[in-house]
């Protein structure tokens, strides 16, 4: 019965493999997602059998991910959950602020022992304080997003913006689900745990905007951003000084566009996979690169963070230095922008990133009120010339500042600069053009995509939800195809993975 078949290689498909990890991208995810929906249908009417069906899986997806490591993910679920119920139960206000001490101090001691250790030995070392050995840590995947998840909870629980979470399952599904375990969106309890306890519905309309997300994310993930970066972005910051000055424009260009098109490429198939187990996730991204200032840009850019730092960073910083007026918030901000950079890794150039953006916010906070009467003076104050040059200088604001994200030190930025400030040679766009015909072509698609209005993007949403069901599956084969013929041979993980 069983003859032909090889299990050593379906053995294969179910442990680690560090070169082969189980992505959104793959063909094999979309075929183990695929027979999870089959079963999570059969379940559909049985909470507890769904949610330990997702958690097995959640918990699989991770394994095939990380490996051993996704003992660290157990570990973070169990003692979240445990501090959630002393921090809950505890009557006497002491006890409460210190277990709610502890739960912070444990999670961050977790996230800073894997993702910090080695960054604070090398400060140690350059400032001569003493000589430490670096050491050999591996960095689990997403451990900043399913940390930043269980931190949201604990301080809910603490400030009474939630009860704790009795069902340790129910809870341990919310840190570790696996459409957003890695790179988030990350979910607040306070809006993911009432949807485990509800009834699972989902909508024809439902199904379409999953679909749209999915085939969305494929799209500017695999087509968009891998092709750009190892056709053309990658072999620019390796070596700028190979380029001309117009190249090296066009390359932070293209980092700007793949940065993007990866993250909410990552993005869009989470909320879509989460939609079709009937899990609304929060929005990630708002077309960041229409933002007509770097706060707008920020309303709009990785969202699930930028209001987590809002709720739980800068608005108590914000209460802090409330008696320093505006000049206590221009310190909030630069002190919730540096940490935003050192969130995103244990490098000095990250910090310098968050850094310019808390400069960027607080130059805007100090003119705000005289940029608004130069605008009035010239009568310009809400034509949409305006808009349109707001867009276009918080545009290259932003493309600076990805410059120092991607560069790999400041001398490489130094390079780039100049490039394009002394050997620009613009003429040499048409030969650009001739030899890069596809990247320049995938990188106009890209910008154009991104500036088309949200009207449209609407009624493809609903003109999706209007096909039969075997239209929709042979639109998702045949982009999977697209991605397929697109596809390098080596699997390029989400950049946002090491955060």
């Amino acid at each position: 019965m069983f003859n032909g078949i090889d299990f050593n290689k379906l053995l294969q498909i179910f442990t680690f493999d560090k070169y082969n990890p189980l992505l959104f991208s793959t063909s094999l995810f979309l075929f183990l997602f695929f027979a999870l929906l089959i079963f999570y249908r059969i379940f559909i009417h049985n909470r507890n059998a769904r949610v330990a069906l997702l958690l097995i899986f959640s918990f699989f997806f991770y394994y095939e991910i990380s490996g051993v490591f996704f003992l660290i993910l157990l570990v973070s679920s169990t003692m979240n959950y445990f501090f959630g119920i002393l921090i809950g139960t505890s009557s006497i206000y002491s006890k409460r602020k210190f277990w709610f001490i502890a739960a912070v101090t444990a999670n961050l001691l977790l996230l800073g022992y894997f993702k910090y250790t080695n960054f604070f030995i090398e400060i140690i070392n350059n400032f001569k304080v003493g000589h430490l050995t670096a050491v050999d840590i591996f960095l689990p995947i997403g451990i900043s997003f399913y940390t930043f998840k269980a931190l949201s909870y604990i301080i809910d629980v603490f400030w009474d913006n939630l009860e704790y979470e009795k069902n340790f399952l129910y809870f341990s599904l919310f840190i570790s689900f696996f459409a957003n375990l890695l790179a988030g969106p990350i979910d607040r309890a306070t809006e993911f745990l009432p949807q485990i306890k509800k009834e699972v519905k989902i909508s024809k309309a439902q199904i379409g905007l999953a679909l749209y997300l999915i085939i969305s994310g494929l799209f500017k993930k695999v087509v968009i951003a891998d092709y750009i970066s190892l056709n053309f972005v990658d072999r620019v910051f390796q070596s700028p000084l190979r380029f001309t000055g117009l190249e090296n424009l066009l390359g932070i260009y293209g980092y700007t566009l793949q940065i993007y098109a990866d993250f909410s490429g990552y993005s869009d198939m989470a909320i879509g996979i989460a939609l079709l187990l009937g899990f609304r996730l929060m929005d990630n991204f708002n077309s960041p690169y229409q933002a007509k200032s770097i706060s707008e840009f920020w309303r709009r850019w990785h969202i699930s963070l930028s209001t987590w730092l809002l709720d739980y960073l800068f608005k108590p910083l914000q209460m802090k230095f409330r008696n320093w007026r505006i000049y206590g918030n221009a310190l909030a901000l630069l002190i919730t922008f540096s940490l935003i950079g050192l969130w995103h890794g244990a490098s000095w150039m990250f910090i310098l990133w968050g850094t310019v953006h808390g400069l960027y916010m607080v130059v805007s906070l100090f003119t705000k009120k005289y940029r608004r009467k130069f605008y009035n003076r010239l009568g310009i104050g809400n034509s949409k010339f305006l808009k349109v040059f707001q867009v276009f200088i918080t545009f290259h604001l932003v493309a600076f500042a990805w410059l120092l994200f991607r560069a790999n030190s400041l001398t490489d930025v130094g390079d780039m600069l100049s490039q394009i400030f002394t050997f620009f040679h613009g003429e040499v766009l048409m030969q650009f053009i001739s030899g890069y015909k596809s990247v320049f072509f995938i990188m106009i698609i890209g910008y154009i995509l991104h500036f088309i209005p949200k009207s449209i993007e609407i009624k493809t949403q609903n003109l999706l939800a209007k096909i039969p069901l075997i239209g929709q599956a042979l639109l998702l084969t045949a982009v999977i195809w697209l991605v397929i013929q697109v596809k390098s041979a080596a699997i390029q993980p989400f950049i946002y993975f090491k955060f």
